[in-house]
């Protein structure tokens, strides 16, 4: 049958942001195998950029460089390669040959498209089929996208892509953005839809563009092995072929894409994440970034509903790319809750001066050195302080909180409502009761580190405006076991998966924070560690 939907995979472009465009040669290959015995229409083998090139990575000069990976029988097969206009000189575009990639698609910013139109002319004038693909197009009004598909049509490219870059699209804008596109696009054109799964729509959206489009435009849906893309992921290949097989009378090969998930996703997955996350969903909302998403939630106390905050705070032209400076601004300015807290500190000061302090961390080791802590707390008599827990055996003089996503999880629980209870102003403005101390956040917050807001070193800086006897840590262990399926609490509904993704970088991070404590701080009381800590080092 003579194809009104081509499919073409772009695993190999669109999964290479997670593993840093290095696949490696075998994986490369390999997947290419398996796309073509899978009858795949189109395969996007990777990027053409001005840098970053290396072995086993899918990007490359131009079509001599990617020759390596087109087989000398193609087979029908569409070879392509994805173009940035701001990352690729099309100057360094060579002619087309017949031998390497067959298309290259062409994309670009909304106020890069005019400029990015003229990279389109010379793809074609070099005998590349050329595909045009403009970021974000539910950015464009109705009237600029009218314009735009008339300087398109002086062209006269192999195809148009409908571009949901931020996964924000519902059915009623592809249908609206479809119905302009095909009225006002030359007949000869294709429309493309490339899709991104925020919303979880993204199979579904493709399968209903394949059905709005029939009869009336060629088209092409992008897709990828596994869904395999940057944040929530695309259109899974074996997802749209498998529907096009069994409802359209296609005959793509899914074993031959079962296959390709066996012998090279299954693996590369224990390299990297995708998929959807209800972060990426709020990313979709705001048709925001990913990389706004990733950052904010490294941010141990953040809630979805901060980073909802946030990402409407700063704005819709903002959030389409992402500038980490103004992230963090908006973060601290939405945490720092300035309050007059003199009265509150002149009532810890009574109860804290002059004291031994345990500071009570619910790491691993506050349950496995129990007996040690408890040796400890009988032989000094400190003032316990436990940060953002109750521990079940071991009695708190106060429960101290700066993480909300803790709070909420304690605040209603008879054995914390019971406790005396710290908490910044992040939390709370004012005392609901006499057991509750409000501090200003304020005052505790120090800027240059990824985890400003992490509640230990928080406490440690609250510490330091008293005089304290000495300082001493249990449960301050650290991240990251050799066992990867271990908690790194204390009580394993504690976990956060955030921390499990990199915990090298939060070790490091916190060490910094603890170095900087350590040679900044006006109390040089003694400190020390009761159970074992990655952090003993920072105070030698």
């Amino acid at each position: 049958m003579t194809h009104h939907t081509m499919l073409l995979d772009c695993t190999l472009r669109d999964g290479a942001y997670l593993v840093d465009k290095r696949f490696g040669e075998n994986n490369i290959k390999g997947i290419i195998e398996g796309l073509m015995k899978s009858k795949i229409d189109c395969i996007e083998i990777g990027f053409f950029q001005d840098d970053g090139f290396g072995e086993g990575k899918t990007v490359f000069r131009n079509s001599s460089d990617a020759k390596k990976y087109v087989p000398d029988k193609k087979n029908g097969t569409m070879f392509t390669v994805l173009a940035d206009y701001s990352r690729y000189s099309i100057s360094n575009l060579d002619e087309c040959d017949g031998t390497s990639i067959d298309a290259v698609r062409e994309c670009f910013f909304k106020e890069e498209r005019f400029k990015a139109l003229e990279s389109c002319k010379v793809i074609k004038e070099k005998g590349y089929k050329c595909f045009v693909q403009p970021v974000d197009i539910l950015g464009y009004s109705d009237i600029e996208l009218i314009e735009f598909l008339e300087k398109i049509n002086e062209i006269e490219p192999y195809c148009l892509s409908i571009v949901d870059t931020f996964g924000s699209m519902y059915q009623d804008d592809l249908h609206r953005i479809f119905e302009i596109i095909h009225h006002n696009l030359i007949s000869s054109c294709k429309v493309g839809f490339h899709s991104h799964n925020n919303m979880q729509m993204s199979n579904a959206l493709s399968q209903e563009f394949v059905k709005m489009s029939y009869g009336k435009r060629e088209c092409v849906v992008d897709c990828t092995i596994s869904g395999m893309g940057r944040g929530a992921g695309n259109t899974p290949s074996e997802l749209i072929a498998q529907y096009l097989v069994s409802q359209r009378g296609y005959t793509y090969n899914i074993d031959a894409i079962l296959d390709i998930i066996d012998d090279y996703m299954d693996n590369i997955k224990t390299l990297c994440s995708w998929g959807y996350e209800t972060s990426y969903f709020i990313a979709g909302c705001y048709s925001a970034h990913v990389n706004n998403v990733a950052y904010l939630t490294q941010k141990n106390s953040i809630r979805s509903k901060d980073i909802r905050y946030i990402l409407n705070k700063i704005g819709a032209i903002p959030r389409k790319r992402y500038d980490y400076d103004l992230l963090e601004k908006t973060y601290l300015e939405y945490l720092q809750s300035d309050i007059d807290d003199k009265a509150v500190m002149n009532r810890l000061s009574s109860d804290l001066e002059g004291n031994d302090i345990l500071v009570l961390v619910p790491g691993r080791t506050a349950r496995e050195e129990l007996a040690s802590i408890q040796e400890y707390i009988s032989k000094h008599d400190p003032v316990v302080i436990s940060v953002n827990f109750v521990h079940d055996s071991i009695r708190s003089d106060f429960v101290y909180m700066s993480n909300a996503r803790r709070y909420s999880t304690w605040k209603n629980r008879t054995e914390f409502i019971r406790q005396k209870k710290i908490i910044a102003s992040n939390i709370k403005q004012s005392a609901d009761d006499e057991l509750e101390y409000i501090v200003s956040f304020n005052k505790l917050v120090k800027c240059g580190f990824d985890h400003v807001d992490n509640s230990t070193l928080l406490l440690l800086r609250l510490l330091d405006y008293f005089r304290v006897k000495s300082i001493a840590f249990a449960g301050f262990d650290g991240y990251g076991f050799e066992n990867a399926n271990a908690s790194n609490y204390a009580s394993s509904d504690m976990e956060l998966s955030n921390v499990k993704e990199n915990p090298i970088a939060l070790n490091n991070d916190i060490s910094a924070m603890l170095e900087d404590y350590n040679t900044t701080r006006k109390n040089k009381c003694n400190i020390r560690f009761v159970t074992p800590s990655r952090f003993e080092a920072c105070f030698k």
